[in-house]
């Protein structure tokens, strides 16, 4: 994916990933950055989000093209983007 690349020099800033997570390398940023390079450079909007737990929440971003990110936002101001794909497709509950 062309955003991977893109997304290198968050993951250059960013602490090495627990191995726990079933992606091999995981892009962690401060949640500022994240916002900034998501909605500024892939033109993403914060879609939905979910509590996880009291300190993890989840939140879905969308570009308008399909793509999207699924990012893990924690207490401590940390976001790291847990998965990533393309051809988002909203299902009317109708």
């Amino acid at each position: 994916m062309t955003r991977t690349l893109l997304l290198l020099p968050l993951l250059a800033a960013a602490a090495p990933a627990p191995a726990a997570s079933p992606i091999a390398e995981v892009v962690c940023a401060p949640k500022a950055a994240m916002t900034e390079r998501l909605t500024r450079q892939f033109g993403a909007e914060r879609h939905a989000t979910g509590l996880r737990s009291p300190e993890e929440v989840m939140e879905l971003w969308r570009a308008e093209d399909g793509d999207w990110t699924l990012v893990m936002t924690y207490a401590s101001g940390r976001s790291c983007i847990v998965a990533m794909g393309q051809h988002w497709d909203e299902r009317d509950p109708a």
